[in-house]
């Protein structure tokens, strides 16, 4: 039905006259570091794999893996060929789709990133309503405040942002 390349996520539709079996989806935003996740895919195409862990950090951004990144860090074992396989929690309702690992060799090495369920349902939302993702943004390149941008601006600290250039035709 369309894909969202920022994210790499995408919606399918499956025609089927078979009662397709359904898995429950839970609430990404509920989730707590340390909290007991499942990973279910396919790695190294070993079809049906379960691995288990726990939610290692919330919200990881600027990996490089997608575009628009909020990822939920976890343990369990994510490895090639997991990708798109579902993230549960002990309810087992999807609160994640797996997504990629941080790897030198290639191979699992106690780091894996998810994307948050709810992140993945509001994508789902607007490529069914209109095949697209459209996101807000303020159109301006920004960075912290050093202390010595502080000191060039004669502020008393170095708190706060720097707009650093206003992107064309941006309104």
């Amino acid at each position: 039905i369309g894909t969202d390349d920022k994210s790499e996520v995408a919606l399918i539709k499956i025609d089927s006259d078979n009662d397709l079996p359904i898995v429950p989806i839970g609430d990404s935003a509920a989730l707590d570091i340390g909290e007991w996740v499942i990973a279910i895919g396919n790695p190294f195409r070993l079809q049906q794999t379960l691995t288990v862990g726990v939610v290692s950090a919330l919200g990881r951004s600027s990996l490089g893996i997608a575009d628009y990144e909020d990822f939920i860090q976890t343990d369990a074992a994510i490895n090639p060929g997991n990708s798109g396989g579902p993230l549960l929690n002990l309810n087992g309702e999807v609160i994640g789709i797996n997504t990629a690992i941080f790897s030198g060799s290639g191979g699992y090495m106690g780091i894996g990133f998810a994307i948050p369920i709810n992140m993945a349902i509001s994508i789902k939302d607007q490529l069914l309503a209109s095949g697209k993702v459209v996101r807000g943004y303020l159109g301006i390149y920004l960075q912290e405040v050093t202390s010595e941008n502080a000191s060039h601006f004669g502020m008393k600290e170095a708190n706060g942002i720097l707009i650093t250039d206003v992107m064309e035709d941006s309104e």
